[in-house]
């Protein structure tokens, strides 16, 4: 089991996938786990015999071994559904990527295979740990073996990252050979996985979408949820900015400006109407702004901020009036895409994954059918800016990074902070 009973599982190539179990199982999962019940759902089992147990990838695919579904009772199964889906909840693939580039970076010598294939199990392990202590209970029984921290003495509610600085691991490999949940739970590829381009996977927009319905979920009954969890959930699903202040500026200067931001309304009669006896004068309105959000959707972003950024698209929304008909999207890595009306936010498809140039996005936006009265850019700040200010009103919403930010091809790149004619925000402070 991942993450449970020690020994490599025995390869059984007779044995017919029992679909029926694994779905009553996954059903089990969802009775004890109601909160976890939107990505149990979300995610498409995939058959494959050269899996040791269950294993997922990025692309929230479920890879199940028919002899481990056989030989493992439907509860024990049900505690293994919500093991592999902690997994992609928690983004450990990103976060597995992302530690794998910082030791090549301070690597001096190439690693050999062996040595790959070791540090993956590592990182493995530490996932394992971050999210075991949980699992069990409440109706999953803890199976024998389980890879829990107290193996190694370690503490309980720590992060794989902080279990992978905190001890080697060493004397658990030769046990845990076996143990592979995927590329979902480490960030390496396997050999049996279908990949970016294969049948059945869920879109950068699709994954975010179903944490933030998880995240929702936990946030509206925490009692049923463990304390970890709602640690998750409240970094996963943090309070919006109160755009309706900052878009404020933007509307008194759209207001301000002559022909912009007022129009006339017969609604309201106007406070000179007295003056002219007879006559049904127009008061004026204040409209609220046009507004353009430039996402940045370079590789440097992980999937949970992407997630942040339509949770701030929709806040944006609100804070118009709900007039999605003023808020348009754009998509920016190195190249900026078209600007996407906003219908629903989970629905807006974020295009990327490559390097970050944000110039590109707002040269688009303004060069958009209707120009806005502001731009708000939603990026983590390693991207070169425009040399000149906006004719517009310009808010920087920023993930928050470590002081020093690097790039991959070059460890002594520091970004540029953002400039001046803009007003900045942090994402996830309100």
């Amino acid at each position: 089991m991942p993450g449970g009973g020690a020994g490599r599982p025995p390869y059984e190539p007779g044995v017919a996938l029992d679909r029926e179990k694994l779905l009553a199982a996954r059903l089990h999962a969802v009775k004890v786990r109601p909160y976890l019940a939107a990505a149990l759902f979300a995610m498409h089992v995939v058959e494959d015999r050269s899996v040791p147990t269950m294993a997922v990838d990025a692309y929230w695919r479920c890879y199940v071994s028919p002899g481990f579904v056989a030989r493992t009772p439907t509860e024990e199964l049900a505690g293994v559904w919500v093991h592999e889906v902690s997994h992609l909840l928690r983004d450990h693939h990103a976060r597995g990527e992302r530690y794998a580039r910082e030791e090549e970076r301070h690597r001096r010598v190439p690693a050999t295979p062996a040595a790959e294939d070791r540090e993956r199990l590592r990182r493995n392990i530490a996932a394992d740990f971050e999210i075991n202590d949980d699992i069990y209970g409440d109706g999953l029984p803890e199976p024998t073996g389980a890879v829990l921290p107290s193996m190694l003495r370690l503490p309980e509610d720590l992060l794989m990252e902080e279990y992978l600085r905190q001890v080697s691991m060493s004397g658990l490999d030769g046990d845990l050979a076996w143990l592979d949940c995927g590329s979902g739970a480490d960030g390496h590829a396997r050999p049996w996985e279908l990949g970016p381009d294969g049948a059945h996977r869920l879109s950068r927009q699709q994954r975010d979408a179903v944490r933030f319905r998880v995240a929702e979920g936990i946030k509206a009954r925490p009692g049923e949820a463990p304390e970890g969890w709602r640690r998750w959930a409240d970094a996963a699903f943090h309070p919006p900015q109160p755009w309706r202040k900052l878009l404020g500026a933007a509307v008194r200067a759209a207001a301000g400006a002559p022909g912009a931001g007022e129009d006339y309304t017969y609604r309201r009669p106007s406070r000179r109407a007295a003056a002219v006896p007879g006559a049904v004068l127009p008061s004026l309105r204040r409209n609220p702004p046009r507004v353009c959000v430039v996402i940045d959707t370079s590789g440097s972003v992980s999937d949970a901020e992407l997630g942040s950024a339509l949770l701030e698209v929709t806040a944006i929304a609100r804070a118009v009036g709900g007039r999605r008909d003023l808020v348009s999207v754009i998509s920016c890595d190195a190249a900026a895409g078209i600007a996407v009306p906003l219908c629903r936010a989970e629905n807006v498809e974020l295009i990327g994954g490559g390097g970050t140039d944000l110039r590109s996005g707002f040269a688009r936006a303004l060069r958009s059918r209707h120009r806005p009265d502001v731009i708000v850019a939603l990026t983590d700040g390693q991207t070169p800016w425009p040399s000149a200010p906006p004719p517009c009103r310009t808010v920087v919403g920023l993930f928050p990074r470590p002081a020093r930010a690097v790039r991959e091809e070059d460890p002594e790149y520091v970004p540029d902070a953002p400039p001046p004619w803009a007003r900045v925000v942090t994402i996830g402070r309100s």
